[in-house]
C-alpha cells in the first residue's frame, strides 16, 4: 500500500473538489462525502435491471424500467445521469478490474490539482522517451532533449495516451514516481473512490497486477474530472497541434476517443487497453438537456467499446 500524502496537495485537492462538483451540478458547494455518494453504492433495490445483471444501486427512471436494456459484451459497464447520479444501466459495476489507460484521467487530475502552469516547459529525458517501447505502452512521440509545455504533455497524455508524457509529468509533480502515485491514491481516497488503487500513473499491468478500480468509481471520477474546465477542454479535443519551435518538433496528436465527432454531444473522456484489462472507455455525452456519463471495462474489441457506449446512450436518451 502506498503511503498517503497530505499537506499542500490535500488542501488544494479538497478545495478544488468542492468547486468542480458544484460547477458541474450548478448547486451549492458539496463536501468530499457528497462526491463519494456516487462511488459508494447504496443497498440494492428491487428496481429493473437487464437480465443477468445486478439491480442498479440508484433509482432507475420509470421510462427505463419499462424497456429492455441492451445486451453489453463488456465485463463491467455503467451509465449514469451526470447531474443526479441516477443509474440508467449497470453490469458488474462494483467489480474491481484493471482499467488500463483510464488511469491517466487521475494522472491529469492530480497534475492540474497541483496548480500546474500550463506554459511551463519540462525537458524530456532519455528514460521518458524510451519508456513506451520498453514497457509496451502507447507513446506521444516525445524525444530526448525536447522541452514541451505542460499543456503539450497533458494533451499527449489524454489524446494519444502517451506514457512518455506521463513520465515527464510525474517527475515534475511528484516529484518522482512514488510520490506521485501516493498523490493519486490520496486523491482517490478524498474523492470517495473506495474500490480504486493505483501502483503506477499509466495503467500498465506492472508492478504486481497493476491498478484496479470499478466502473462505478471511474464514472464518479469522470464526472469530477469533466467539471475541471481545463481537463474537460483537453478531453473534448479531437486534434491538438504541438507547434514547431526551438524546443519541440511540430506535429499533430489525434484523440483515440472515436466518439468525438461521430456521436452527437460527445465531450470526452478516455480510452484504454491492456491484455488483462481488455478494451476500456470512459465517456460523456450531452443530449436532450442531460449529461450522460458512462464507463465500459473489459469489452471485446477496440471498436466494440465505442458501439457499446453508443448503444447505451441511445437507449437511455430515447425515453
Amino acid at each position: 500500500m502506498v503511503r498517503m500524502h497530505t499537506g499542500r496537495f490535500s488542501a488544494v485537492l479538497c478545495s478544488g473538489l468542492l468547486a468542480v462538483v458544484a460547477g458541474l451540478t450548478g448547486a451549492a458547494p458539496v463536501t468530499p462525502a457528497h462526491a463519494a455518494s456516487l462511488a459508494a453504492p447504496a443497498p440494492a433495490s428491487p428496481a429493473h435491471s437487464a437480465p443477468g445483471h445486478a439491480a442498479p444501486a440508484h433509482a432507475v427512471p420509470p421510462a427505463a424500467a419499462t424497456r429492455v436494456a441492451p445486451a453489453v459484451s463488456a465485463k463491467s459497464a455503467i451509465l449514469i445521469d451526470g447531474a443526479t447520479g441516477t443509474v440508467h444501466y449497470q453490469k458488474g459495476a462494483d467489480r474491481r478490474r484493471p482499467v488500463a489507460s483510464l488511469t491517466k484521467v487521475m494522472t491529469a487530475y492530480v497534475v492540474l490539482s497541483e496548480g500546474a502552469d500550463l506554459n511551463e516547459r519540462i525537458r524530456i529525458t532519455a528514460a521518458d522517451a524510451r519508456y513506451p517501447a520498453a514497457t509496451g505502452a502507447a507513446g506521444s512521440g516525445f524525444r530526448k532533449g525536447e522541452r514541451p509545455t505542460v499543456r503539450d504533455l497533458l494533451h499527449g497524455l489524454m489524446l494519444s495516451s502517451g506514457a512518455d508524457a506521463s513520465q515527464a509529468l510525474i517527475r515534475r509533480y511528484g516529484p518522482g514516481r512514488s510520490a506521485f502515485v501516493a498523490k493519486m491514491n490520496n486523491a482517490a481516497h478524498t474523492l470517495g473512490l473506495a474500490n480504486t488503487h493505483y501502483v503506477n500513473p499509466d495503467g500498465m499491468p506492472k508492478p504486481a497486477k497493476g491498478n484496479y478500480s470499478t466502473a462505478r468509481d471511474q464514472a464518479a471520477l469522470t464526472k469530477i474530472a469533466l467539471a475541471h474546465p481545463q481537463l474537460a477542454k483537453i478531453a473534448a479535443t479531437r486534434k491538438y497541434t504541438i507547434r514547431k519551435s526551438s524546443h519541440t518538433r511540430g506535429r499533430a496528436l489525434t484523440n483515440t476517443n472515436k466518439l468525438l465527432g461521430t456521436v452527437s454531444g460527445a465531450v470526452g473522456m478516455k480510452t484504454g487497453y491492456t491484455n488483462p484489462a481488455g478494451w476500456c472507455l470512459s465517456f460523456a455525452v450531452d443530449r436532450g438537456g442531460k449529461r450522460y456519463i458512462g464507463v465500459v471495462l473489459g469489452d471485446t474489441g477496440a471498436q466494440r467499446r465505442f458501439s457499446t457506449a453508443t448503444k447505451l446512450i441511445n437507449w437511455a436518451s430515447s425515453s
